[in-house]
This record gives structure tokens, C-alpha cells and sequence, in this order.
């Protein structure tokens, strides 16, 4: 019998495909890339056509011999790389380092899902290595490499060791450093809201109205002198019913996720960063042992740009809501996405592999994360299938002498999609019922009036969620991108992020300064949008891909040597802390090693006292009063501690609160929304104030 070997990136996709095929197949692992460029050479020859020069990744000599030991024994090969350009790249590089290109037979095959259908079907349409997309990844790389190469050193020189300056990372610094900046320029503009309670003959509730202006045109009040003025004259005058008009309002279904979309959405709805999404998404993807199914792919592929549902996907799901819901509930049509930008549509849109396994029936096999991420990708996607919500609306114009108050109201008529799925703003679909019984001939008697001054608001800072939606709106970066491109600027220190928003830190406005003086370009906008632009057309054959790499270098080259004559030497300042060091009595101060933060003499050299940094929670030490502190494990799990350790021994996995149980008097912890006494004898409980959850 013929013996094929099937080559994946995860080891946890060689589980799950494994039961799909017979024994003649073996599935075995590349464990992602096999071959980049050395860490410790540029890696490309500018003087000979931009050659790479690749080698073998450190650590995976051995998993490469295991792999040619099973290319020996197969007589086809098939690289089942992930189904984008970075998977197609993969693939082009494993034919190199275990010398695919002699008498073997090597085939590329793709699958958007992990099931059985799709696994087989690869099998039977399979191809060869898309060179355009190889070559599209090859330019992508190497222009991230030329970037970081040649500007971090110079950071280094300039600023500090360990700085790193990346393509994509460098433009998405500028957007959160000129919300900053547009955020500390804003300055607010006053406004007034007028409110009208009106008593409805007959009527027991009171009517809010809102302040709209005149019967010709909207009036906006600037100022208390505006407000009163309006008042006075609006108090003389009798309130009449003008013009009620009622009508229909359509919601439409919501598309089913793209990556940026999914990001979004469940950072909102979730609280999950985007690197957390696209660690659990991928997870879910590759498979989970389900209860009765073996290890199923349960979501297609998790890096797609595309809307578009594969049609045996389309049919299957709108069978299954003529049946779980009604023939009513089937969309007639569903909506398409039309942005004007390039999409890569060889992918659909995230979806779940199988409809009919629904979360309820995936619950018991899925942790908390995975099944809250499932759950929502499943109800969106099902939600897409479905027909529109439609509203009956009603307003209502109420008139006091030339001015104009307004009322409005909407019902829900037919809930379509919102059965399954809703989102933060939906109108919750109760009607104002007292505005079902105004005619034109109802009579109005003022109650009162509410004057309320506000004022405009500046610009929101950026959280990871509309970051990613500005990223995917001005074309920069691409799906696989986003995640790790905000992670590398957490991880750097140049962005902080407290409650959701993201903020610039020191480092990372010396970090933007440098590279707007020094690289105008690299860090435009416009210019990285061009660059995403020009890898598409690699993608599609239409550009050569070392016409670009040759184009970018020379000007880039340049600048950098401009850059080393001209920029000025910055000093960071190190955050001096209270704490004393005991063998030269200086106050130590805060550094960044490999590992996180650590207190260091600033006496350094002479004096090479450091310190752990411990970061205080603002809590009181249960058992003694001192602070509570945030420590970690030898393998570095995080648990709370006192200070004053050893000498205080407290210690717990969760967050002590500085609330007393009312019950028996000690201490609580924080789990979840929950505050639960720690005398497990007690046993009391109570659910916390809402807040933003720990990352």
C-alpha cells in the first residue's frame, strides 16, 4: 500500500486530522516556521539582488531529522500548511529544509475548517506551492526586517538598549501618540439641554420632551444666558400636539465575523484583549475534544478579511433555523460587505464548522473562555442567516408657541436575528406606551422644566478594540498583524493600558518623536497603507517582489544615516522610588530587565544592589496591616502577598478586597463578580460592583 504524509503547523491539528484519515496516512507537525533570517546577521545581500539568506530556526534540527525520517518511508507528500500567505511561505520553506525538490511527489493542499469533508476534499483537489503568495510573504518579511535591522540600533545608540522599531508597530505608535495629542489640544465647547414634563390629559404618567428648536430649523443652546432667554419665553405659551407621524424601521442582520470584526467584538462584549481572541480562537479552530465527537475543529479558519460563506455552509445553516425557529426567521437574502478595499477573499468569514453543534451541546467540553468565544461566533454567524428586526416607530412634535419639542418611540414588530443575537445599543424594544394614545387633539399642561448644561467631550483614547477598526479602515497591516503588532507595543513598554484604554508611556513618546523627526515616511500613514497595497499586488503576480524590496532599501538606507549624524542623544529618566538601598543609602529606582520591572541602585557600577519591584494593590495586609503586594511563583504564577514576607506569612491565589465580611468580619477575595468570604466555614457572598476584568 502507498504511504502519504501529511504535513500540518500544530501539533494539535495532528490529532484532529489524524482520525479523519486511514492508516496509510501519517500526520506530523513543523511546529510553525522552520527557517528564518539569522538573529545575528542582517540576512539579506543588498549587493546581490536582495537575496535572503535563510537557516534553520535554533531548536528545530531535531524535529526536521524526525521529518525526513518520514519523508523517506512516504511516496506522496502533502504540506497542509494554514490556508494564507505566512502558511503558503511555510510550506515553500519545509520543501527546502527537508529537500522536497528531488524525485517525491509534493503536493500543497488547504482546508478553511478542520472537519472530515474539508480534510478529504484538500486531499482530492491538491496543488502546487502558489509562488505569488510565497513571494508576497517573502516582501512582507523582509521589509519588517530592513525596518527593524536598521532603526533599532540606532534607538539603541539614541535612547536605550533593547528598543525596537518594527514597520507596522512604528505607524500604529503615531495613531495612539496623535489621539494623544488630539486629546490634549481638545477643548470643550459648552451646550445646554432643555427638557419639557408635560401632564397628558387624562393620563397619570408624565411626557418628557426634548428640546428641538423651531418649526424651521434645529436650535443649539450655548449658553445659560440662551437657556433662560428660551425658557422665559417658552413658560408664556400653551403646549399643542403639531404633527405625529409613525412608521417602520428595519435593523439589519449583522455580517458573520472577520478577524478585525471578532477582535472587536470581543473585547466589548468579552473584556478580551486581542492577543487573548486569537489565542482561544485558534484553539477552537485546530480542535477540542468533545464529549462523544473525538477532537473536533469547531470555527473556520481565524485569519480571514472575507464575509463570504461557502455555500453548503449557507444551505446548512438555513435549514437549521427553519427548524429551531421558523420559516419566518430565514433571510430571504443576506448582506455582502462593501468597504471599496481589497479583501482577501480565498477565505470565509469565521464561522462554526457545523451549525447544528450548538453551544449549549459544547459547553461541557469547553473551558469558560473557549465556550464564551464559541458562543459568540456561533450567534453571529446564525444571526447573519436570519431575517432583519423591524420596529414600528412613532414621533411626535410638540409645539410652545415657535418652539419645538420632540418625543419619539420605537416597538419591536418582528425580532428576526435578535432572537440570537444582540449588541450593546440595541433598543430593548418596550415602546413608549403613553405616546400610543396622543392624537393632534390630546391636551398638554407643562409640569416642569429640566435645563442641564454639558459640554462636547474630546476624542476617546484608543482601546484594542477601536484601534483594530481604525487599523482595518486605513488599510494597515492585515488580519494576522493586528494582535501580535498591539502586544509587541504592551510588551515594549511604549503603550500602558488601564481600564480598557491605551496610553502612551514616556518611552514611547521618545520612541514616536524619533521616528517622525528622523523616518517621516516609515511612520505615514498613507505610505504604510501603499506598502499593504503593493504586497496584494506581489499576492495577485502583478508586481515582482524584489522591485519592491529594492525600491523601499535605498531611501530607507539614507535616512538611517541622516538619522545617526543628526539625532540628539535622549535620557530617560528612571522613576526614583522611596525605598532605600541598605549598603549606600541612595533611593533606588525603577528598571526594565527581560523579566519585568526590578528596583536597582542608581549607584551603578559602584554600587550593584537590585531589588524585586513589588507592585502594591492599594490593600492592607489582612493578618498585619502592611501592603499587599503582587508577587510571583518560581514559574511565575501570580499570587498576593504581604510585603513584609517572611515575617508575615499571608498569601492567596485570588484578590483580597478591602471589604469586611458582614458575616463573621475577615477578609473577602474578588472572584469573577463575586466577593466571597475567605473562611470557607462562613461561606458569605456577594456579587461586586461591575467592573473591568483582569486581562
Amino acid at each position: 500500500m502507498a504511504k502519504y504524509l501529511v504535513i500540518v503547523e500544530s501539533p494539535t491539528k495532528v490529532k484532529t486530522i489524524k482520525k479523519f484519515l486511514g492508516s496509510n496516512y501519517t500526520v506530523a507537525a513543523s511546529n510553525g516556521h522552520v527557517r528564518d533570517f539569522p538573529k545575528s546577521q542582517f540576512g539579506i545581500d543588498v549587493e546581490h539582488d536582495f537575496e535572503p539568506k535563510y537557516i534553520t530556526i535554533r531548536g528545530k534540527g531535531e524535529l526536521l531529522a524526525g521529518l525526513r525520517k518520514e519523508v523517506k518511508k512516504a511516496d506522496k507528500i502533502f504540506l497542509a500548511t494554514d490556508p494564507d500567505r505566512e502558511g503558503e511561505a511555510i510550506s515553500w520553506h519545509l520543501t527546502h529544509a527537508l529537500k522536497l525538490d528531488g524525485d517525491k511527489k509534493v503536493y500543497r493542499i488547504t482546508f478553511n475548517e478542520i472537519t472530515k469533508n474539508a480534510v478529504k476534499a484538500s486531499l482530492k483537489s491538491p496543488r502546487a506551492i502558489d509562488m505569488d503568495l510565497v513571494d508576497a510573504q517573502q516582501a512582507r518579511r523582509m521589509l519588517d526586517r530592513m525596518v527593524g535591522y536598521k532603526i533599532s540600533p540606532l534607538l539603541w545608540q539614541k535612547v536605550k538598549r533593547g528598543l525596537s522599531a518594527g514597520r507596522v508597530q512604528s505607524v500604529v505608535l503615531r495613531l495612539i501618540g496623535d489621539r494623544e495629542d488630539e486629546i490634549n489640544a481638545f477643548i470643550p465647547d459648552e451646550y445646554w439641554s432643555l427638557d419639557a414634563h408635560l401632564k397628558v390629559t387624562g393620563e397619570k404618567k408624565v411626557l418628557e420632551a426634548k428640546f428641538y428648536g423651531t418649526e424651521n430649523e434645529k436650535i443649539t443652546i450655548h449658553s445659560k444666558e440662551e437657556v433662560e432667554k428660551i425658557r422665559g419665553e417658552i413658560e408664556k405659551e400653551p403646549f399643542q400636539v403639531k404633527e405625529i407621524k409613525t412608521g417602520e424601521r428595519t435593523r439589519k442582520a449583522p455580517l458573520p465575523f472577520t478577524t478585525s470584526t471578532l477582535q472587536q467584538e470581543a473585547a466589548k462584549v468579552l473584556n478580551f484583549s486581542t492577543q487573548k481572541t486569537m489565542r482561544i480562537a485558534q484553539q477552537l479552530y485546530e480542535g477540542i475534544d468533545i464529549k462523544g465527537n473525538g477532537t473536533v475543529g469547531l470555527i473556520t479558519y481565524l485569519r480571514t478579511d472575507s464575509t463570504r460563506i461557502a455555500e453548503e455552509a449557507d444551505v446548512a445553516a438555513r435549514a437549521f433555523i427553519q427548524e429551531e425557529y421558523g420559516e419566518q426567521y430565514v433571510a430571504e437574502k443576506t448582506q455582502s460587505k462593501n468597504s471599496g478595499q481589497k479583501i482577501q477573499d480565498a477565505h470565509e468569514a469565521i464561522r462554526p464548522s457545523d451549525i447544528t453543534r450548538t453551544p449549549v451541546f459544547v459547553k461541557e467540553s469547553l473551558s469558560r473562555d473557549q465556550f464564551r468565544l464559541y458562543q459568540l461566533i456561533w450567534r453571529r454567524f446564525t444571526a447573519s442567516r436570519m431575517e432583519n428586526a423591524k420596529y414600528e416607530t412613532t414621533s411626535v412634535k410638540i409645539g410652545a408657541g415657535k418652539y419645538r419639542f420632540t418625543v419619539a418611540t420605537s416597538r419591536v414588530l418582528f425580532d428576526g436575528f435578535m432572537s440570537v443575537y444582540t449588541q450593546d445599543g440595541d433598543e430593548d424594544g418596550k415602546a413608549n406606551t403613553l405616546l400610543s394614545k396622543i392624537t393632534e387633539d390630546t391636551g398638554l399642561t407643562l409640569n416642569e422644566m429640566q435645563e442641564k448644561q454639558h459640554f462636547t467631550q474630546p476624542p476617546a483614547h484608543y482601546t484594542e478594540a477601536s484601534l483594530v477598526k481604525t487599523l482595518e479602515e486605513l488599510g494597515i497591516g492585515r488580519p494576522s498583524t493586528y494582535a501580535p503588532t498591539i502586544t509587541t507595543l504592551l510588551t515594549r513598554r511604549y503603550v500602558t493600558k488601564e481600564n480598557k484604554n491605551l496610553y502612551m508611556t514616556e518611552l514611547g513618546e521618545v520612541v514616536n518623536n524619533m521616528m517622525k523627526e528622523a523616518f517621516p515616511s516609515i511612520v505615514d500613514v498613507n505610505f504604510t497603507a501603499n506598502m499593504e497595497s503593493l504586497l496584494d499586488m506581489v499576492e495577485e503576480g502583478k508586481v515582482n517582489w524584489k522591485t519592491v524590496v529594492s525600491n523601499f532599501y535605498p531611501d530607507l538606507d539614507e535616512a538611517v544615516q541622516k538619522a545617526e549624524k543628526e539625532l540628539e542623544e535622549v535620557k530617560i529618566e528612571d522613576e526614583v522610588t522611596d525605598v532605600i538601598c541598605e549598603q549606600c543609602g541612595r533611593n533606588m529606582v525603577v528598571k526594565y530587565g527581560p523579566h519585568g520591572k526590578f528596583l536597582a541602585c542608581p549607584g551603578f557600577p559602584d554600587c550593584r544592589n537590585t531589588k524585586p519591584y513589588l507592585e502594591k494593590i492599594g490593600i492592607a495586609c489582612p493578618k498585619c496591616g502592611k501592603e499587599v503586594v503582587i508577587r510571583k511563583t518560581k514559574k511565575g504564577r501570580k499570587y498576593y502577598g504581604c510585603e513584609n514576607n517572611p515575617e508575615c506569612d499571608f498569601m492567596s491565589w485570588q484578590k483580597p478586597s478591602e471589604k469586611k465580611c458582614p458575616n463573621c468580619g475577615g477578609y473577602m477575595l474578588e472572584k469573577g463578580n463575586k466577593l466571597v468570604c475567605a473562611d470557607e466555614q462562613c461561606g458569605y457572598v456577594e456579587t461586586m460592583e461591575k467592573k473591568n476584568e483582569d486581562l
